[in-house]
């Protein structure tokens, strides 16, 4: 996904070569590191060390919730992953201005451009929306000036769902259009 998005020619087959001379040299790594890729994967070996540190027993949350631009490349879902199914059925978009809630490096919120609506995903448990919604509130709070008016979740007014307490647990208040968070 990362080379056909830089527009390389040829492809993954025109680098292939490349990356198998700097496995020879020991510059990098060959093997199956993300699940759902390819099983021809490269990886540095500080990354694949970095990688082992973050495993823990399932369930457990070993990584802190990340907000990241969707369109970000260290996000990769929507390239070079695909996104997990969502509550609504609709397909976030890779596009300036959203942003997406990763807890344990999978896709738990996605905030659509313009940060008017939240998508949700069918996989994320209620411990892991409730630590995403944290996280939105802090990287809102992050930076001054910032603010958040979150007028529907899966494409329902917030008023008609149940996150409308959540969003207030994280810190949100009610607004005549939705849930808002200031700076």
């Amino acid at each position: 996904g990362a080379v056909l998005g830089d527009g390389i020619a040829g492809g993954f087959s025109g680098v292939y070569s490349e990356l198998v001379a700097m496995e020879t040299l020991g510059l990098c790594r060959r093997g199956y590191f993300v699940e759902g890729l390819g099983g021809a994967q490269f990886a540095l070996p500080g990354a694949i060390e970095r990688m082992r540190d973050l495993r823990g027993r399932p369930g457990e949350t070993t990584v802190a919730p990340l907000v990241l631009g969707a369109a970000d490349p260290a996000q990769p879902y929507g390239a070079s992953v695909p996104w997990p199914a969502t509550t609504s059925g609709r397909t976030p978009a890779r596009s300036f201005g959203a942003q997406t809630v990763l807890v344990d490096g999978s896709p738990a919120l996605y905030l659509e451009r313009g940060g008017r609506s939240l998508v949700t995903f069918a996989n994320t448990d209620d411990d892991a929306a409730s630590a995403a919604l944290v996280a939105l509130a802090e990287w809102v709070r992050a930076d001054r000036g910032r603010k958040l008016l979150i007028e529907r979740v899966d494409g329902t007014p917030i008023g008609e769902t149940d996150w409308g307490p959540r969003l207030a647990d994280a810190g949100f208040r009610t607004d005549l259009r939705g849930m808002l968070l200031r700076a």
